[in-house]
C-alpha cells in the first residue's frame, strides 16, 4: 500500500522541535515539504538536509483549492514507487488542508497515512497574548473566511493569510462586524526569538501585514453587548432581557394575540419605506418586523412551546423543500418552471395536512387578502368564470341587491349583501392582476395625505375646521389632488 508518513516541522524555529521528529526528519529519504518557507528547514539546510517543496504549485495556480488538490495528488503518485515523507509547518492536524485531504484519500483506501506530531502554532501564540482559550476561541481560516462565522465574544485566530489580497479580503470580512478603528494584533513567528506583535486599526490590517507561514491575525473579544450589535446573538439576548425577571412590564405581558396588530402595523410600515425607495427607513422597518418575529419566538420558548431554532429549522426546511432546483435535481430553466414547482410542490403539503381546499387561507388580519386567496384557489380546481365578464356581471347583481336591501332590508340583510359586494370586487381584482391589500393600502394612504392637506390649510387659514362649509374644505380636497398630478 501507498504509504505516506506526515510530520509538523512545528511553530518556529528548531529549538521546539522534538527530538524524534528531528532523527525522522533527519533519516528521511524521500522528504516532500508544502513550503520551504519555514525556519526549521532553514536550519536543516546547513546541516546538508534535501527535500523537494511544493512552493512552485502555489505560483501556477489562482486558487488554494488547486493548489492543495495538486500537492495531494501528486504525493498519492509519488507514493506509488516509494514511501514517501510529507513535512508541513505547525501540526499536521491543525490548519493543514492538504493533510485532511490525504486523510480523505486514506478512507477511500489510497493510501496508508501516519501522522507524527510537530507542535501547533495555537500554544506559542496562546503564550504570546497572554489570552486563556477556554474564554472561549476560534480557529478560522483566512482564505475562506466568512462574516457568519465569527463570533465577535471569542477570542479569533485567523491563519493562511498568505497575500495582500487575502488579507485585504479577511479586513473587508471582519470591518462587516467589527469597527474600522477596531485593534487587532499581528503575530509573527510566535514563541521563536523572531516573535514580533504588531497592532494595528483593522482598515490598516493590508497595508501593513507581513506576511508568511508563521503569521496569524488576532481579532480580540467584544465583551460589551453594546458593541456586539450586529449580531444575531445580541438581539436575542436583549429581548429575552426584555421579557425576563428584571425586564419590561410591558414586554413581559405580551402574548401572541396582543402582538397580532403590531405585527401588521410594521409590515405596513414597510411596505411604505419600500414604496418610498428610501433604504434608511426600510432598514429601520426591516429591523422592526424582525423584532416581531423574534418576540413571538421568545414568547414560545418562555411559554415551553416553540424556541427560535424551531422558526429557523422551519422556514429551512421548506426553502429547500421547495427549491428543489438549487437543493436537488430538479432542473427549472426561468422562472416560470420554479414557480409551477414551488405551486405543485406547496400542493402537495397542503394535501397532506389539509382537508379542504381552503384551509389554510385564512388571513385573520385581512379580509381583503382572505377573500383573495380563497378565490385564487377555488379558481385552480375550475370554480371561476371563464373570462371577466361573468364576474361583472356578478358584481352588477350584487350591487342591485345591496341597493335593494337599502332600501327595503334591515342592518343584518344590508351588511350581507355589502359584503358580496366587496367580495365581487376582490374578484374583479384577482381578474386583473390587482391586489386589493395593496389598493386598499394606497388608497388609506392618499386620502390621508389629502386630508392633512386640508387639515394644514384650515389651520394657515381660518384655524378652525367650524368655521368652513363642506364646499370649501372640498376645494382643498381638490387642490390636493391638483398637488399630486
Amino acid at each position: 500500500m501507498n504509504e505516506i508518513t506526515i510530520i509538523g516541522l512545528g511553530a518556529s524555529d528548531l529549538d521546539q522541535l522534538p527530538l524524534g521528529i528531528y532523527k525522522k526528519l533527519k533519516a528521511s529519504e524521500h522528504l516532500y515539504v508544502r513550503t520551504e518557507q519555514h525556519p526549521v528547514l532553514q536550519e536543516l539546510k546547513t546541516e546538508g538536509l534535501t527535500w523537494k517543496s511544493f512552493d512552485e504549485i502555489y505560483e501556477k495556480n489562482d486558487q488554494f483549492e488547486g493548489v492543495y488538490e495538486e500537492i495531494v495528488k501528486t504525493l498519492l503518485q509519488l507514493a506509488i514507487a516509494n514511501p514517501v515523507t510529507y513535512a508541513v509547518p505547525g501540526h499536521p492536524l491543525v490548519a493543514e488542508q492538504t493533510v485532511q485531504l490525504l486523510i480523505e484519500a486514506e478512507q477511500q483506501g489510497k493510501a496508508k497515512i501516519k501522522i507524527e506530531g510537530g507542535q501547533s502554532f495555537l500554544d506559542p501564540i496562546f503564550g504570546a497574548l497572554r489570552i486563556d482559550p477556554i474564554e472561549g476561541f476560534q480557529l478560522l481560516d483566512g482564505t475562506s473566511l466568512k462574516r457568519d462565522d465569527i463570533q465577535m465574544n471569542a477570542h479569533v485566530l485567523i491563519g493562511q493569510v498568505y497575500d495582500a489580497f487575502s488579507a485585504s479580503e479577511v479586513k473587508l470580512t471582519l470591518m462587516e462586524k467589527y469597527p474600522d478603528e477596531y485593534v487587532v494584533t499581528i503575530v509573527t513567528a510566535a514563541g521563536s526569538a523572531q516573535e514580533k506583535l504588531t497592532k494595528v486599526p483593522l482598515y490598516e490590517l493590508d497595508r501593513v501585514m507581513e506576511l508568511d507561514n508563521l503569521t496569524t491575525l488576532y481579532v480580540p473579544p467584544i465583551l460589551q453587548q453594546e458593541n456586539r450589535l450586529k449580531e444575531w446573538q445580541t438581539l436575542r439576548k436583549i429581548v429575552a432581557d426584555l421579557r425576563g425577571p428584571n425586564g419590561c412590564p410591558w414586554d413581559k405581558e405580551q402574548t401572541h394575540t396582543t402582538l397580532k396588530k403590531y405585527a401588521v402595523e410594521e409590515v405596513y410600515e414597510l411596505l411604505q419605506a419600500i414604496d418610498e425607495e428610501d433604504d434608511d427607513h426600510i432598514v429601520e422597518e426591516l429591523g422592526d418586523v424582525l423584532l416581531q418575529v423574534f418576540l413571538h419566538a421568545q414568547i414560545g420558548e418562555d411559554n415551553g412551546y416553540f424556541s427560535l431554532e424551531d422558526v429557523l429549522e422551519s422556514v429551512s426546511n421548506k426553502m429547500i423543500r421547495r427549491h428543489p432546483h438549487v437543493f436537488g435535481d430538479v432542473i427549472a430553466t426561468n422562472s416560470e418552471d420554479v414557480l409551477r414547482n414551488w405551486q405543485q410542490i406547496k400542493a402537495q403539503e397542503k394535501k397532506e395536512h389539509n382537508e379542504s381546499l381552503l384551509d389554510g387561507e385564512l388571513r385573520a388580519d385581512s379580509s381583503l387578502l382572505t377573500s383573495y386567496n380563497f378565490q385564487k384557489k377555488v379558481a385552480k380546481v375550475g370554480f371561476d368564470w371563464p373570462d371577466v365578464s361573468g364576474a361583472w356581471e356578478k358584481f352588477d347583481e350584487e350591487l342591485k341587491e345591496w341597493k335593494k336591501e337599502l332600501k327595503d332590508g334591515n342592518i343584518d340583510t344590508q351588511t350581507d349583501e355589502l359584503g358580496d359586494v366587496l367580495f365581487t370586487l376582490v374578484n374583479l381584482a384577482r381578474f386583473y392582476g390587482l391586489s386589493p391589500e395593496q389598493a386598499i393600502m394606497q388608497a388609506n394612504e392618499k386620502f390621508k395625505r389629502r386630508f392633512q392637506y386640508i387639515e394644514s390649510s384650515v389651520k394657515k387659514g381660518k384655524g378652525d375646521f367650524t368655521h368652513y362649509n363642506l364646499e370649501e374644505l372640498d376645494s382643498f380636497w381638490k387642490d390636493a389632488k391638483k398637488l399630486e398630478r
